[in-house]
């Protein structure tokens, strides 16, 4: 009877000695995946940041999320329940972006229309305060020449930066 007991002890014992065990690993598997949360925070804040004051950040910063996300599926789900939206990106943010962008864009083609109106309009002056010459014409020319540059290098930079935007849009949106 006596070892019969004492094999109960023992048994109960290791079974509790086990259990610890169990707890501790639980435990240490818990603080590997918040750590790996933290991780992917610190990565990306300055995307974050970036994405804020440029929209054309997002076009580096939401493929590595997407990347990083189909890496880490459950950390990205912590962080999205925690964040209440897409982390760390949403649709919404990068439809905000995109608005933003285009509002950049109609702002600086209205200042590049006035600047050039200045310049042509200070020239035509010039010009005829002094008369007409083929080097006032040239000049002239040369000033439309630059405005349609600039604008179409600045127009071909916003389509194409709109176009990735919105493929960015459709490609966040989950489901």
């Amino acid at each position: 009877m006596l070892v019969f007991f004492s094999a109960v002890i023992v048994s109960a014992a290791i079974a509790w000695v086990g259990l610890g065990i169990i707890r501790e690993l639980a435990a240490a598997r818990d603080a590997r995946a918040r750590d790996r949360v933290a991780q992917l925070l610190l990565v990306f804040a300055p995307g974050l940041a970036a994405a804020a004051e440029d929209s054309r950040a997002l076009l580096i910063w939401q493929p590595l999320a997407a990347m990083a996300r189909q890496m880490f599926p459950a950390d990205f789900d912590a962080l999205d329940r925690a964040s209440g939206a897409r982390f760390p990106f949403s649709p919404e943010q990068i439809e905000a972006a995109h608005a933003r962008w285009s509002a950049d864009w109609l702002g600086w083609e209205g200042t590049h229309d006035t600047e050039y109106k200045l310049k042509a309009a200070a020239l035509e002056a010039e010009l005829s305060a002094s008369g007409p010459s083929a080097l006032g014409k040239a000049r002239l020319d040369a000033v439309e020449r630059e405005k349609l540059d600039k604008y179409q290098r600045r127009y071909e930079e916003y389509a194409r930066v709109s176009r990735a935007l919105r493929a960015l849009t459709s490609s966040a949106k989950p489901g």
